[in-house]
């Protein structure tokens, strides 16, 4: 697949802030609207949409049963369990202590690429990682974090997330796919939207009907649609294919910047001198 750099260039812009600024936007939302409820809405509605616009731009929707399969297993690795199970086991540990433990997810993602793909791994990346995990730590560690009740939980939660996210990145990154990225993040995200929905049905969430939402809900959940989900995935599978999958995996350790710098901004919280 022939790499055009602006197109990569923007593509990790997207990854790094549109994804970072999923913190402020979920901030938002969720103060109102049920976890599960919240993500399969998103997601539901991003799929909609991006086929919508497929369909209206002459693009056809037709896949492959294979694509078909990979792309919903990717939905579910992606979004159905890394991202909505991260949320739920919020529950059970404080948020600074979950933002050290998923930005232990390209050093996660390195190992599996060693032990599991047999893959030589590069100097440069190994280095890379472990700084990343240094500057996540001293930004998380002036907060204080406490342990809570059956934070055990939680923990395990979370690294399960961590590792359905980077089997997910590896897997996608040579798995049949539509050519289409803005496709395949369609079919994705309705697969993840149908088995949050499940979710949601399952742990017996309240659900609210759009127009009674607060107007900054309404806000958040239209910028978590369009940026969030749709802009910044379909440059994630982008760049699956074409940069390596450590090099993705770079925003674990970027989105939590964004998001201290919008929430700053936007919350009026404030930055230390060690942040």
């Amino acid at each position: 697949m022939e790499k055009k750099p602006v197109l990569i260039i923007l593509s990790f812009f997207a990854v790094y802030v549109f994804w970072g600024s999923t913190y402020l936007w979920n901030k938002m939302a969720v103060t109102e609207l049920p976890p599960f409820m919240l993500a399969s809405i998103r997601f539901t509605t991003a799929s909609a949409i991006i086929f919508v616009i497929a369909v209206l731009s002459g693009k056809k929707l037709t896949i492959t049963k294979k694509q078909l399969l990979n792309t919903v297993l990717a939905g579910f690795l992606f979004l159905a369990y890394g991202n909505g199970v991260f949320v739920w086991a919020l529950k059970y540990v404080d948020s600074g202590f979950a933002s050290l433990l998923a930005s232990l997810q390209p050093l996660v993602l390195l190992l599996m690429m060693r032990f599991v793909q047999r893959k030589s791994l590069k100097i440069k990346s190994i280095i890379g990682v472990f700084l990343g995990l240094l500057g996540m730590y001293l930004l998380v560690s002036q907060k204080g974090l406490q342990m809570q009740e059956d934070s055990w939980i939680g923990i395990i939660m979370i690294m399960s997330c961590i590792i359905s996210w980077s089997a997910g990145s590896l897997f996608v990154a040579k798995a049949d796919t539509p050519s289409n990225f803005f496709i395949t993040t369609g079919y994705q995200m309705l697969s993840a939207g149908v088995i949050l929905a499940i979710g949601s049905w399952a742990f017996d969430e309240s659900w609210s009907e759009p127009l009674s939402w607060q107007l900054n809900t309404q806000i958040a959940i239209i910028c978590l649609i369009l940026f969030g989900s749709i802009a910044a995935f379909t440059a994630f599978n982008y760049l699956l294919k074409v940069v390596s999958t450590e090099k993705v995996a770079t925003s674990s350790y970027v989105n939590p910047i964004i998001a201290l710098l919008l929430g700053w901004y936007f919350l009026n919280e404030s930055i230390t001198m060690q942040s």
